[in-house]
């Protein structure tokens, strides 16, 4: 289950998209059908996409259904057993269970570095919250102001999302490169848990049923990931869980 929005739609929609073939795709909820493409999230505020543009050229109306339609991004439509006699069409090849895998992988991995680049929201110690990215070089830069706390430094330069960079006290500097690592960490070893799910499971349905924020059965769960759950539990400030859920 994701955040489905179209292309000039307003609203946000829950819907399970699931790929039908290599060109269509499956759109199932309470939604009226939409040839205007579309962008999947993982969040109803749509701040953490769960693709990269790739459903924006599903515009054809293939086929619908109750409660369901299908969209192709080829132009195609769906053509009935009798009628492909008669034309010479060929119902579309399904999708193989390894390309599903694979586009599976693949999507969870692109979420999981999206949602880490989006960043967290760091209380400092004085009780304000301010937000950080997390881009590969926002972390670059947090481990050097690591390096630069452990050399003494007691004021450190560094700057919060859209605003100017400003001194931070070594109290404050240490809670900001505590809530990252936790962060990036947490989300690194969800993620790792979900593709063990992905790459064990057997079938498309159950393939396509997974998605970046899901639950993980705990057979799938690592000691690690198993252990943030605790502690989230416990309250003892590891409630990275809450995050994607």
């Amino acid at each position: 289950m994701a955040y489905i929005k179209f292309l000039g739609a307003e609203d946000v929609r829950k819907a399970d998209v699931l790929p039908m073939t290599l060109h269509t795709v499956r759109i199932t909820g309470e939604i009226e059908p939409n040839t205007g493409g579309f962008r999947l999230y993982l969040d109803e505020k749509c701040l953490y996409p769960l693709d990269n543009g790739e459903y924006e050229s599903y515009t054809t109306l293939y086929r619908e259904g109750e409660g369901w339609f299908e969209l192709s991004d080829d132009e195609s439509v769906y053509t009935s057993p009798d009628a492909e006699e008669d034309s010479g069409i060929a119902e579309p090849v399904p999708i193989t269970l390894d390309a599903v895998r694979a586009a599976k992988l693949l999507e969870v991995s692109a979420a999981c570095e999206r949602v880490i680049y989006a960043g967290v929201d760091v209380v400092l110690p004085g009780g304000t919250q301010e937000h950080f990215s997390l881009t590969e070089k926002d972390q670059i830069n947090l481990f050097g102001k690591q390096a630069q706390l452990a050399a003494g430094v007691q004021q450190l330069e560094y700057h919060q999302d859209g605003h100017p960079c400003r001194y931070y006290s070594q109290e404050e500097m240490q809670a900001i490169i505590t809530a990252a690592m936790q962060y990036v960490s947490y989300h690194t070893t969800y993620c790792n848990s979900l593709n063990m799910w992905i790459k064990d499971v057997g079938t498309v349905e159950e393939i396509n049923a997974i998605y970046y924020g899901v639950e993980i059965p705990e057979a799938y769960q690592s000691e690690v990931l198993k252990d943030y759950f605790a502690g989230a539990a416990k309250g003892t400030g590891e409630d990275l869980a809450d995050e994607i859920s």
